[in-house]
């Protein structure tokens, strides 16, 4: 892959892409409703989560996860470990029984994912995350469904870092293959300007070279400012890219460090990277 992912220059170079003024609220919050003024901590963090789903048993138990700004944090773990669920738990698709969600300094453990969404967060889930029978034009637009201002701008970075799609702007996201379905999923994604992006297995089903290509990417966006949160099932090389990682296990953290430290773990190594 190009690019040293350990750099520490992943300065805001893309004022354009990122959302430094940040978008309006809309109206979704639940329980108490607002967001609230929080102490100072990492830009993002899922801390102490406790959660189910519905009424069902808890799959989080004390679960803490966290990203600092401009920086990859990658999330790994057998099956059943409860990494997705940790995703969608800080995105606020499931209550927290206990824990809580601060973004930029406020908790935000009582908005929906809606008023998250306004707040700068960006969920990419790991299927069906694209309009199959829309463009690649279209889908892109889709994401710009929030902003009241000119997005060409947006979508021409999105050309930028994904030129496969400016070739297939006009073919329908359904005919694509599954690499290029997942640039269009993250392209929607950046359309929103977000400062935080949150990806699910976003080399699922992908061959090495693509897996490659879409790393390169995602260190990219990091570069531009944008914190970025995600669930990897390649956990190898998804810590090579990684500022911190998280090993889950049956819903708590089992091992958290950097991605060099982890990789280095000599017990990581053995029971979660195949030795």
């Amino acid at each position: 892959m190009s690019g040293n992912p350990y750099q520490d220059d992943r300065g805001n170079r893309d004022l354009s892409i990122t959302n430094p003024k940040g978008i309006g609220e809309i109206d979704g919050t639940r329980k108490s409703g607002a967001a609230r003024p929080a102490p100072g901590g990492p830009f993002l963090i899922g801390e102490a989560m406790t959660g189910g789903y519905g009424r069902g048993a808890d799959i989080l138990h004390g679960c803490t996860i966290a990203v600092e700004k401009g920086q990859i944090a990658v999330i790994v773990g057998p099956n059943g470990a409860g990494k997705s669920t940790a995703m969608k738990a800080v995105f606020g698709m499931l209550d927290l029984r206990a824990g809580h969600v601060r973004l930029d300094g406020e908790d935000i453990t009582a908005l929906t994912p809606q008023a998250r969404v306004a707040k700068g967060m960006a969920f990419v889930p790991q299927t069906n995350n694209i309009f199959t029978s829309l463009t690649v034009q279209e889908n892109l637009e889709m994401g710009a469904f929030l902003r009241d201002d000119d997005f060409r701008g947006t979508m021409e970075q999105v050309f930028e870092l994904f030129p496969i799609l400016r070739d297939k702007r006009r073919q329908p996201a359904g005919e694509l293959s599954g690499g290029q379905r997942q640039q269009v999923a993250v392209g929607r994604a950046l359309m929103t300007r977000p400062k935080v992006l949150m990806l699910d297995e976003p080399t699922a089903g992908v061959s090495p070279i693509v897996m490659d290509e879409l790393f390169d990417r995602i260190i990219e966006v990091a570069r531009t400012g944008i914190s970025i949160l995600m669930v990897e099932q390649n956990a190898r090389q998804a810590l090579e890219i990684a500022d911190k990682g998280y090993v889950l296990v049956q819903g708590g953290n089992a091992f958290a460090g950097t991605g060099k430290e982890l990789l280095a773990d000599a017990e990581v190594r053995r029971s979660f990277l195949g030795g």
